[in-house]
């Protein structure tokens, strides 16, 4: 087969297409500039990746990205754009010659649902509102009854060390300056704000030996130091 048959192939064209667009890449600032003038290497498709519950239309919404653009325009304000919107923690954007978009997006996570006058508002661990619809996704998550930053943040720091210990709590509610968390098993456990994560994990024993002895605690209280206060129903 002779050579310009070979180009009338797909595979072939891209082959071309790459070879061309590393050429003028590696040429001085006029290689740019020829490129961002041929529509060869015009932006047709967007690719987006890692959402959850953003929604890839308002990605594409957001980036406003018209077919006159060129796959190597500055991606630096696209990139700009999506950061401005609450649910994106972080963005990044490549090429795939000769028209494509990479968008790799990082979301912000909701950890915990807030109640507000029409429903349920999800937060995330900074104290966030996310623009998340709860009757649209599936958020199995504990609701905190104000939108408290020690709170949430706590929340946030259990999910991510102790996931297992997060599915048990159902609430969370400010009380002066202490959190009570009500688990599943309507079990309350009283912490302090700054209380690290895994100091939860010292209820269980507890709860255990109350158990052998036909007792049952109304609230754990694990604000003390090395001690796990009992009070009993």
């Amino acid at each position: 087969m002779k050579f310009p048959e070979r180009l009338k192939k797909p595979g072939y064209r891209y082959l071309a297409g790459i070879i061309l667009a590393a050429a003028l890449l590696t040429s001085p600032r006029w290689g740019r500039a020829a490129m961002h003038r041929m529509t060869y290497f015009h932006v047709r498709k967007l690719e987006i990746r890692g959402v959850r519950y953003l929604q890839p239309d308002d990605v594409v919404a957001r980036l406003r990205v018209d077919t006159l653009r060129s796959i190597v325009d500055d991606v630096a304000p696209l990139e700009a754009r999506l950061r401005s919107h609450p649910q994106v923690a972080d963005v990044h954007i490549t090429r795939r010659f000769p028209g494509t978009l990479i968008v790799t997006i990082k979301e912000n996570m909701p950890v915990a649902l807030v109640p507000r006058g029409d429903g349920l508002q999800p937060y995330d661990s900074a104290g966030r509102a996310l623009p998340i619809d709860p009757s649209r996704a599936n958020l199995d998550l504990p609701i905190v009854t104000a939108p408290d930053r020690n709170a949430l943040r706590l929340v946030g720091e259990l999910r991510a060390v102790d996931p297992s210990m997060f599915g048990l709590i159902s609430e969370v509610a400010p009380d002066g300056h202490d959190l009570v968390f009500t688990l599943n098993s309507s079990l309350r456990v009283r912490a302090s704000a700054g209380v690290a994560p895994q100091r939860f994990r010292d209820i269980f024993p507890v709860e255990s030996d109350l158990a052998r002895r036909n007792e049952r605690a109304a609230e754990l209280d694990i604000r003390y130091r090395d001690q796990v206060v009992a009070r009993l129903e």
